[in-house]
């Protein structure tokens, strides 16, 4: 029997900058489990370390600086499929920042990344 894919969680926040980006026109598209993608964004003018959050062309916010160093830095040398991000709850009545909550887990890693690494993630 094949072994299924497994995923270690590693962290869990509110998405920053939900009110100032396209939230309000996904909030709908939103469900707990809905997996989300993360966009390294280096030259954001904020926060060098930024990574966005995306749900399709929706740009929904970015993972909040206090949670992204670690993303940041696997992202930028190219591990772009080892972090898995989904909604975990959410919040209608809470305040725009706090509506929608979200999971972070790291993925299995591939036959190849291993090799690559020496190491399994």
């Amino acid at each position: 029997m094949k072994k299924s894919k497994v995923s270690r969680f590693i962290d869990r926040f509110n998405i920053a900058g939900f009110t100032f980006w396209d939230g309000y026109l996904a909030i709908d598209k939103l469900r707990p489990g809905v997996e989300l993608q993360l966009v390294r964004e280096d030259d954001n003018g904020h926060d060098p370390q930024a990574v966005a959050i995306y749900l399709g062309e929706y740009k929904l916010g970015f993972i909040p600086r206090d949670n992204n160093s670690m993303v940041s830095k696997f992202l930028d040398l190219g591990y772009t499929d080892i972090f898995e991000l989904r909604v975990q709850s959410l919040q209608p009545e809470a305040i725009p920042e706090r509506q929608v909550y979200v999971a972070l887990y790291l993925r299995e890693a591939k036959k190849e990344d291993e090799i690559v690494c020496g190491l399994t993630l």
